[in-house]
């Protein structure tokens, strides 16, 4: 996971498209630091849904946008025991492996939180202190988001982003408001309910410290069926080793 991809277009000085495209979110990284909070979880994991329950209460609990980008990611590991998770790709249990091993562990499990690149075990009780940890960081990246409105299956987006010094950038597209009757294995019978579950992943493209800003135009793709008040954009910086330089989160504009 810590393969950097070409980023050619990262180096492309555009006119942004959101001036042309009619309704627009936009939205600037904050000069503190935005906690990333990844949420590995799964349909066939019984254990599973009070984390799941616990990050779609973040907001109301007083950790918003500006102090947290939530992110739950569906593994596919548990599919084998009797429920296939829809929302499960294979790279979000690679991604796992790889955070597990900049923490020096070989272990990998679900429900798992990590904050900031970093393991957080008993995170029913320790997710405030940790966000407010980092919140108190100065920024060491800025990220500036702009998005369009779904149309055709994809959504048009727009990412700026500049580092202090050698990271990757990643974008990916999150839904909210999801929920499936699982009829098999073991959560069988129990009505499953999501929020900011990744549908979208671009990532990781290298961001040279060197450099100037960069600014990455894209078309996400949206899930058959998602309405736009339940989709968000997000996008972090991370470097190799690791650690979460910046993160930012856009839900879409109505109308």
């Amino acid at each position: 996971m810590n393969r950097v991809l070409s980023a050619v277009s990262l180096s492309l000085l555009l006119t942004p498209w959101s001036a042309s495209a009619g309704q627009a979110c936009i939205k600037q990284s904050p000069p503190h630091t935005v906690a990333l909070l990844e949420l590995y979880t799964s349909e066939g994991c019984s254990s599973c849904p009070p984390a799941d329950h616990f990050i779609s209460g973040l907001n109301e609990a007083g950790l918003g946008a500006d102090r947290v980008v939530p992110l739950s990611l569906h593994v596919d590991y548990w599919d084998y025991i009797g429920w296939k998770d829809a929302f499960a790709r294979p790279l979000f249990t690679e991604r796992q492996y790889w955070l597990s091993a900049q923490g020096r562990s070989r272990t990998v499990y679900t429900p798992e939180i990590f904050v900031a690149g970093q393991e957080l075990r008993n995170w029913r009780l320790a997710t405030p202190a940790a966000v407010r940890r980092i919140n108190e960081q100065p920024a060491q990246a800025q990220i500036a988001l702009s998005a369009g409105m779904p149309s055709n299956g994809s959504l048009p987006v727009e990412v700026k982003a500049k580092a202090s010094r050698d990271a990757a950038l990643y974008v990916v597209l999150y839904q909210s408001g999801l929920s499936t009757e699982v009829k098999a294995g073991e959560n069988r019978g129990v009505q499953l309910r999501h929020d900011y579950v990744v549908r979208d992943w671009i990532g990781p493209l290298a961001l040279d410290a060197q450099g100037g800003p960069a600014s990455l135009p894209r078309a996400l793709a949206v899930p058959a069926g998602a309405m736009a008040q339940d989709l968000g954009v997000a996008a972090f910086v991370q470097t190799p080793r690791g650690e979460v330089l910046q993160a930012l989160a856009l839900p879409l504009c109505s109308g």
